[in-house]
């Protein structure tokens, strides 16, 4: 069976709403990036879905497309306050290929337990042939999730 999809999990000794507040900031998303691509973010704290913001990219940290400096449109798909955020992102292909990232928060004793997910079963066949996705790997979302964990715990004690 072809995965089209990851999925990892971690525990944050954080609250829903914190670690929500954190994934909802444009800025947030380019803290906690493990893949190195994110450069920089231009836009408001998303509220719903449909909400925009643009992220600036350098693929030279995957060292895999020669694609330089470019920025990409993220568009919010799934916005379901403290519980679950999702996007899909547009960049130098649009409209949007198809695939989506997020997240899903559930409260567990004293923390949140984080799934990151990473979907690209609804692209399309041609770009299924071309053999890029995963774009991200699974040790990617990992450490994106530790990453996550650390900076809402800095930013809640210093805050």
């Amino acid at each position: 069976m072809v995965t089209e999809r990851l999925e990892v999990q971690r525990t944050i000794h954080a609250t829903p709403s914190s670690i929500f507040r954190f994934l909802s900031d444009p800025n947030g998303h380019v803290t906690i990036d493990s893949s190195g691509m994110l450069m920089g973010a231009d836009g408001d704290v998303v509220t719903g879905v449909g909400d925009t913001f643009i992220v600036h990219m350098d693929r030279e940290a995957l060292n895999d497309y020669p694609l330089g400096l470019y920025d990409v449109i993220v568009t919010i798909t799934k916005f379901v306050e403290d519980r679950e955020i999702a996007w899909t992102v547009a960049g130098v292909v649009r409209p949007s290929i198809g695939h989506v990232y997020g997240y899903l928060l559930e409260p567990v004793e004293d923390a949140t337990l984080v799934t990151s997910y990473y979907d690209w079963s609804s692209i399309s066949p041609e770009w299924k042939e071309a053999g890029i996705f995963p774009v991200i790997s699974e040790a990617a979302l990992r450490a994106t999730l530790g990453i996550l964990g650390r900076s809402v715990t800095r930013t809640n004690t210093v805050s």
